[in-house]
């Protein structure tokens, strides 16, 4: 089966940095968009950024020139730096990827979920 599994999340205070990781295993063909998308308490999941196979990216609006998402195809795997981090920041960050599986259906696949706290 396809899995994602997200790492890198902690805790980290204003203004510093943090990367997360998310790789993708199992019985793949291939990988179309990878994203990632937060959700903080209370509020409802939102996209933060997405990567397209042929590497076009679209950054929500507050997150715009602090974090990069980038990807290693050879990894299948999606990164997020994040830069100049604000409390608002604080959420779950979740890993998103369009696959197709070897033998299968194209379709979405999530990551667990990985905490980002930033401490004001």
């Amino acid at each position: 089966q396809v899995q994602l599994v997200e790492s890198g999340g902690g805790l980290v205070q204003a203004g510093g940095s943090l990367r997360v990781s998310c790789a993708a295993s199992g019985s793949i063909f291939s990988i179309d968009t990878m994203g990632w998308y937060r959700q903080a308490p209370g509020q409802q999941r939102e996209l933060v950024a997405a990567i397209r196979s042929g590497g076009s990216t679209n950054y929500a609006d507050s997150v715009k020139g602090r974090f990069t998402i980038s990807r290693d195809n050879a990894k299948n795997t999606v990164y997020l730096q994040m830069n100049a981090l604000k409390p608002e920041d604080t959420a779950v960050y979740y890993c998103n990827a369009f696959i197709l599986g070897v033998g299968g259906y194209g379709r979405d696949y999530w990551g667990k979920g990985t905490l980002v706290t930033v401490s004001s």
